[in-house]
């Protein structure tokens, strides 16, 4: 039994060779948007939203380009500019277009979504606030996915934990194999892998390969080796998604004036960022905002942007919409 939990999960579903196949970071983002389709399609059956289930079904088309092409776009720009200008002999052979390797931007995924949303309510003459409101609300489930993705893909540590706790690390902490193939990793610590791992391999690439096979006896060796960290996927993966969650359908009980989920979402995804922020271990090269990392001086400005709509929202004249509690 580790004390800590390990990262060995294989980020492939269904592998079909040379890097391609079916990942599991591709099955989160189909599930999450199932999963909103099937909470708007119930809010149009019931009639709380001012959609029909044929109109949430193109809107859910609308979506996953939205997050798709912002969430990208936004990665490359933010943290990845260089690959505008990388292109390679593999497909898709130009590094913008190289999804299947990770890197999606949360916020440049909201942005794309509120842009295609935005587009998609014009196109069918309902108010674009109150179409942007029902995309936050079903948006939680894919932003959790998202985050479990990411621990799947070994992607976004947590900060390591204080000195004090590494030689007694809790058990919710995780810790990465990955650690091994570190040219800082002292070689000497791996001395007593050299007859359990295949010979024919470099050492460290040997046990990093056998951790991730689940040899438990070389598991049971390397855990106490690993550097612990935070467990900043699962904690974003629980504010971003039913902690977000709760707090719009505790707003939406009642019908809202249009903006008001879309602003309850800002302010709150964005505080609760901020705070899971502090736990995440900042991108190697990551644009630092004064003392902030980018993602932190993104979610703040998320925070100002959704104040700023909830005022504008509750003084405009427009009728209440919404409610996820039948009015009598």
């Amino acid at each position: 039994m580790l004390a800590s939990l390990v990262h060995t999960i294989d980020p492939f579903a269904l592998e079909f060779g040379n890097g391609l196949g079916v990942r599991w970071y591709g099955l989160s983002y189909a599930v999450g948007f199932l999963v909103a389709w099937l909470i708007l399609r119930t809010l149009a059956r019931a009639g709380r939203i001012a959609l029909s289930t044929t109109q949430v079904a193109d809107l859910m088309t609308y979506s996953i380009a939205g997050v798709i092409i912002g969430g990208r776009l936004g990665h490359v720009l933010f943290y990845e500019p260089q690959l505008f200008a990388t292109f390679h002999a593999d497909f898709p052979w130009w590094g913008l277009l190289d999804i299947h390797r990770g890197g999606m931007s949360s916020h440049g995924g909201i942005i794309g979504t509120v842009v295609a949303g935005a587009i998609f309510a014009r196109s069918i003459g309902v108010p674009t606030l109150h179409m942007i409101d029902c995309i936050a609300f079903a948006s939680p489930a894919g932003l959790c996915l998202g985050r479990l993705a990411n621990w799947v893909n070994g992607e976004l540590p947590g900060r390591p934990l204080p000195t004090t706790m590494q030689a007694s690390a809790p058990w919710w902490s995780v810790k990465y194999p990955a650690e091994v193939l570190e040219p800082t990793f002292p070689a000497a610590a791996l001395a007593p892998f050299e007859w359990l791992v295949d010979p024919r391999l470099p050492l460290p690439d040997a046990v990093y390969n056998a951790a991730y096979l689940n040899r438990a006896d070389v598991l049971s060796k390397l855990e106490p080796l690993l550097t612990a960290y935070y467990p900043n996927n699962f904690i974003q993966a629980f504010t971003d998604g039913p902690l977000l969650l709760t707090a719009m359908a505790l707003i939406w009980l009642r019908p809202r004036k249009p903006g008001m989920i879309a602003a309850t979402f800002l302010i709150v995804y964005g505080a609760l960022r901020l705070g899971s922020e502090q736990f995440r271990q900042p991108d190697d090269g990551v644009m630092m905002v004064g003392p902030a990392t980018l993602p932190m001086a993104l979610s703040l400005s998320m925070v100002a942007v959704g104040a700023a709509l909830a005022v504008w929202a509750t003084r405009r004249p427009a009728a209440r919409m919404g409610g996820l509690i039948p009015q009598k």
